[in-house]
């Protein structure tokens, strides 16, 4: 039976809800309490309604450091939002159908999505945004590039680790794979790619930023069987952005020269 403390001072009850909050593991409520109990008095707040505030901070901050701690597990290059992105400069896109793309129906289903088009378009930007998005909605989410991982894969192979590596990646529940088809890959890491890719498949989402229309990956997948069957496992049932040819972020650099 707990028994009741009465009679405890202030400084003794502060002292006691400190030493319980480090317990209980409540950070948010141990830093807030004190000037909360204030304000409650001076509000004349209801007992209720000040353990209500303090347990709704606390799962509210909780819930923003599990979506700071996914977004850094993901490894992204770089900070980037969907309201720093300029849609005005690229009306090849969409705006609602990014702003969809957002909810994250599509990582919940475990669709692709594709986003095509020269540099400086926003194909980066869009798939590290949209990555952050599903980070803070409690999705798993890792960013690499496509040489980068094809390489990974290759020396976890040399290595005899391929089995769990691919394991690894098929756990997340978005990989976004930035560059593909910047460079050429060599049979062997096309190949293994596309193991992940098929590890993946209707089961967990993979989105893509390519400079390369589809037609071209052939650069990069010399084989085109693989080619074709890469080409399908990113396009079933998913989404395919085009961003253009004109790099909006060209624009803005000339604009900035003409002010000067």
């Amino acid at each position: 039976m707990t028994t009741r403390r009465r009679g405890m001072t202030e400084e003794a009850a502060d002292t006691a809800i400190d030493q319980a909050c480090r317990m209980l593991r409540l950070p948010t409520i141990r830093q807030g309490f004190a000037d909360g109990a204030d304000r409650a008095a001076a509000e004349q707040m209801s007992y209720r309604g000040f353990l209500a505030e303090l347990l709704l901070a606390e799962c509210d901050d909780r819930a923003r450091r599990r979506s700071e701690r996914r977004i850094k597990a993901a490894k992204f290059p770089r900070e980037k939002s969907l309201r720093a992105f300029d849609f005005d400069a690229n009306p090849n896109i969409d705006p609602a159908t990014v702003h969809t793309l957002a909810k994250c129906e599509w990582v919940k289903k475990g669709q692709p999505l594709c986003l095509i088009g020269d540099s400086g378009t926003g194909k980066s930007h869009l798939l590290i945004a949209l990555g952050t998005e599903a980070a803070m909605a409690g999705y798993r989410v890792k960013y690499t590039l496509a040489t980068k991982l094809a390489n990974e894969l290759v020396e976890a192979a040399d290595e005899k680790t391929l089995s769990k590596t691919i394991a690894r990646y098929g756990r997340v529940d978005l990989l976004c794979i930035d560059e593909l088809g910047y460079m050429q890959l060599d049979r062997r890491g096309a190949e293994l790619l596309f193991q992940v890719l098929t590890e993946r498949e209707e089961k967990a989402s993979v989105a893509i930023a390519s400079n390369e229309s589809f037609s071209g990956w052939t650069k990069t997948f010399t084989d085109p069987r693989l080619c074709a069957a890469i080409v399908d496992r990113l396009t079933f049932g998913g989404t395919i952005i085009e961003t253009g040819t004109d790099s909006y972020r060209l624009a803005h650099t000339t604009r900035q020269l003409a002010q000067q």
